[in-house]
């Protein structure tokens, strides 16, 4: 009987290690699925720029069997989060070299200056977590001009023609700008401020893109920091230099003033002080505007917030009315009232909440005391006017034929079936907590069959 009575009890403990080893092995089926371990390594990572044509990104990547997929995940400045591309991936395992073509010419056209980050991301499996290259970064620069560079305290200047005098003039022009505008806002600049002057007008507007407009001769790009001129080294001393600079740099400390994650200032504000700050309310301005108001061509402020009008008459205009509209701000409140409308901004608030907060009155109370100050009437309202009252045309009306659904009826109803794949369909929360009992049922089921199997085995063992 001992020896038999030893018997038993290996058996038992073999037994029920057995189940032991059963319940992980069900509970990891029943867990999330375990991707199997991929060995993904990546090599040498590179980008190449060709100036106005294209970025070629390259990535040597090694893994041990196939990958489901590949993506390139570019990051670009200000931007919410990375450009991401899929990009094709080798049909067998073992090491190769991925590329991917950016393309910049036309419509995918970049500015110089332009620094860009690149991540690759290689995926063993589809719905797997991806194994991620280092990040590796790149400057996108015009490679047209033989640039020189000069640097002061917080401008960098870039040229291509002229002497060290001409690109001294033009620092100084900008270093002046910069500290004046940052005075007055209370901003404090610590980011260094490129500065490229062309003075070919080809590269210039080449530089800028398509769709530049053609009475641009400076343009600011606060995401990058960077200004762009078209001065000559014969023009610098020309009385438009001294204002063009510092024009275009008061937009960059405007930039600094207002950041924040939610909303821009309208385009009135910026452009306005940008005027008022490099030339004043000149008589030029002055007299296009008293031309509008005489003519009822006058542009409301609300209509300036974004773009301005592409028409050249019309966009000079809107230029005037804006620095028109910063110096009645600031006859009628103050300068620190101008001051304290553009820094309430940087807290994201609305025209109406940004403007009542400085000043005390809302954008519409504040535009109809600029019209009333020039003199003018309240501009014609033009676009989508209301439908007049009265009955609707013959065919408008009726009940929908048998069979076509009511288009304003409820997507779903009591007792409604769910269509496959139609979003609207909500889950039926019974249904989904019904789920988990069979689920248990199931895992309960296959545990009893394998230890009524194990136990019949230990019987006929002993029988025999």
């Amino acid at each position: 009987m001992g020896p038999l009575s030893v018997a038993r009890t290996g058996s038992a403990r073999g037994t029920a290690a057995a189940l032991v080893a059963v319940v992980a092995l069900l509970a990891a089926l029943v867990a999330a699925p375990v991707a199997l371990a991929v060995d993904i390594t990546f090599g040498e990572s590179t980008a190449e720029a060709t100036y106005g044509e294209s970025i070629d990104f390259a990535v040597d990547v090694t893994s041990a069997q196939p990958l489901a997929r590949m993506e390139l995940r570019i990051g670009f400045p200000d931007a919410l989060g990375p450009y991401i591309v899929d990009v094709p991936v080798p049909a067998t395992g073992g090491q190769h070299t991925v590329r991917y073509e950016l393309d910049l010419s036309g419509g995918g056209h970049l500015v110089p200056n332009t620094p860009l980050s690149y991540t690759w991301a290689a995926f063993p499996d589809i719905g797997a977590e991806p194994v991620l290259s280092a990040t590796e970064r790149i400057r996108y620069r015009d490679t047209s001009q033989d640039w020189k560079t000069l640097e002061g305290d917080l401008i960098r200047v870039h040229w291509a023609a002229g002497g060290e005098s001409f690109a001294r003039k033009a620092l100084d022009i900008g270093e002046q700008a910069v500290r004046d505008t940052s005075a007055l806002l209370g901003v404090t600049e610590t980011e260094p401020i490129d500065f490229f002057i062309y003075s070919d007008e080809t590269a210039f507007r080449t530089a800028l893109g398509p769709g530049t407009r053609e009475n641009v001769g400076g343009q600011a790009h606060a995401d990058i920091r960077t200004l762009f001129a078209l001065i000559t080294p014969t023009a610098i001393d020309d009385p438009w230099v001294g204002i063009v600079v510092p024009h275009e740099l008061t937009h960059l400390v405007f930039d600094t003033a207002v950041e924040n994650p939610y909303r821009f200032p309208p385009r009135w504000l910026n452009e306005g002080l940008a005027v008022y700050l490099s030339e004043g309310y000149g008589s030029g301005d002055q007299n296009r505007v008293a031309d509008a108001v005489e003519t009822r061509d006058l542009i409301p402020l609300v209509a300036l917030g974004a773009q301005f009008p592409t028409d050249a008459d019309k966009t000079f205009l809107a230029y005037a009315e804006s620095v028109s509209a910063i110096d009645y701000l600031v006859r009628e409140h103050g300068r620190d009232a101008m001051v304290a409308l553009v820094v309430a901004y940087k807290d994201g608030l609305t025209d109406d909440e940004a403007f009542t907060k400085a000043l005390g009155i809302d954008l519409a109370t504040f535009q109809a005391g600029w019209l009333e100050g020039l003199g003018a009437q309240p501009p014609e309202q033009f676009g989508p006017q209301p439908a007049p009252p009265g009955p609707l045309p013959s065919g408008w009306s009726g009940e929908a034929p048998d069979g076509v659904p009511d288009p304003i009826a409820p997507t779903s109803r009591p007792g409604a079936t769910a269509v496959p794949g139609d979003a609207s369909a909500e889950p039926d929360p019974e249904a989904a907590g019904a789920s988990t009992p069979l689920l248990v049922g199931g895992l309960v089921l296959v545990v009893a069959v394998v230890i009524g199997g194990l136990l019949i085995a230990r019987r006929r063992s002993g029988t025999a």
